[in-house]
């Protein structure tokens, strides 16, 4: 049974999958992607203080956190 919503496409969709790969080649992008403007300039910026801050060692954490937040993101 389908659990989609009237307002739009949600977790799991086309659009959302498209995002968590932008999301993960570039932090950010898949939200942008998605519309959210706000939430792709912080994951942007959070993924170069975190690349910055651990001198380039865990700055892939934030591509995998990126690519988390834009497949599970559901329209409301």
């Amino acid at each position: 049974m389908s659990n989609s919503s009237s307002t739009g496409p949600g977790q799991g969709s086309a659009g959302n999958v498209i995002a968590a790969i932008c999301s993960f080649f570039i932090p950010g992008l898949g939200q942008l992607v998605q519309g959210r403007i706000l939430a792709a300039i912080l994951m942007f910026v959070l993924a170069g203080v975190v690349w910055a801050v651990s001198l380039g060692l865990l700055g892939w954490v934030m591509h995998i956190v990126a690519c988390i937040e834009a497949a599970r993101w559901k329209r409301r």
